[in-house]
């Protein structure tokens, strides 16, 4: 792994993150909207963005075998549909912090799990920056969590033990699929460095599309009427409708896109933890839109979350 190919994958990781950590603040920007149906509506704003990308890429999207459209849509239906479908029902069974705190450890999950089937850095190595990262997630969603618990109290939300019970479990649902996504997706790119980073992007954007129909067809023929909220584009359709097709774009096609090219750079130990930017991204535009400033933990927190991304380059490089 050279150097220039290596600080290539950490900037397309760090787009990624960027680009994924739209997605955290969409729900703050669309507060009266159920997190099913954005999560819905991205991944259906993915398919239609892919569509005219496809036209562009028709040559290169008629060279992918079968078995990469069966990957496509597996990676689509457990890494994108299965995913939000369980984060979103989490969130609505146990409140916005359990989930949150749980997915926080993707960086962590999904280092060490591609870690132990690929054996690519060694553990002496690779542990200490994964205790830094570790230390620095606890801070900033401990001050999160406080945050989101005050704003309930404050609302009279009440969870029952079950449904925090439930939430906890759907939202460990969600964080395996997540872990399972980049490390397939990586194994599956790095056996093929012919296989472009966009291309490849529009496949998945390509085999979303029908799924993501589907799961709207079933949720808008089992959600009962609320004169409350107009279904299924909402009280500000053309917000919505404009947040979903950016959303789609950036952080669902390009998102995507860049972290494929990262994928095939890096060692999937580190870009593992590269993960890390997307929750850094999600609190510096929730930070952004709330009008507030990080809490002297908050920055703690984010410190040791970059210092723990820079040791983790570190240990990645061969000796």
């Amino acid at each position: 792994m050279s150097q220039s190919a290596t600080l290539t994958g950490i900037a397309c990781a760090l787009g990624a993150g960027l680009a994924w950590g739209l997605v955290f603040v969409a729900p703050l920007m669309l507060i009266d909207y159920p997190p099913l149906l954005l999560a819905v509506g991205r991944y259906l704003a993915f398919g239609l963005v892919a569509l005219p990308l496809a036209l562009r890429s028709r040559r290169a999207l008629s060279q992918l075998s079968a078995a990469d459209w069966r990957r496509a849509f597996e990676l689509a239906a457990i890494g994108n549909l299965l995913y939000y479908a369980l984060l979103a029902s989490a969130i609505q069974r146990a409140d916005a912090p359990l989930p949150t705190m749980i997915i926080g450890t993707l960086p962590i999950v999904i280092a060490v799990c591609a870690n132990l089937g690929d054996r690519g850095i060694a553990w002496r190595r690779l542990l200490p920056p994964l205790m830094v990262i570790a230390a620095g997630i606890v801070l900033v969603h401990r001050e999160e969590a406080a945050r989101l618990a005050t704003l309930a109290d404050g609302h009279g939300f009440n969870f029952s033990a079950g449904d925090t019970l439930a939430g906890a479990l759907l939202a460990i649902g969600a964080l395996a699929c997540w872990t399972w996504y980049p490390i397939r997706n990586a194994r599956w790119l790095q056996a093929r460095p012919q296989l472009d980073s966009g291309v490849w992007a529009t496949a998945q954007g390509l085999a979303t599309l029908p799924l993501a129909l589907l799961v709207f067809a079933v949720v808008s023929a089992t959600t009962p009427a609320d004169a409350a909220f107009a279904w299924p584009l909402g009280p500000t359709p053309e917000k919505f409708v404009g947040l979903m097709l950016l959303i789609g774009l950036l952080a669902s096609w390009l998102g995507t896109r860049l972290w494929n090219r990262a994928s095939q750079l890096l060692p999937t130990a580190l870009s593992g933890q590269l993960i890390v930017f997307e929750t850094l991204a999600a609190f510096a535009y929730a930070y952004v839109w709330r009008g507030e400033t990080p809490t002297p933990a908050s920055l703690a927190g984010i410190a040791l979350l970059v210092a723990g991304v820079l040791l983790g380059v570190r240990a990645a490089r061969p000796r």
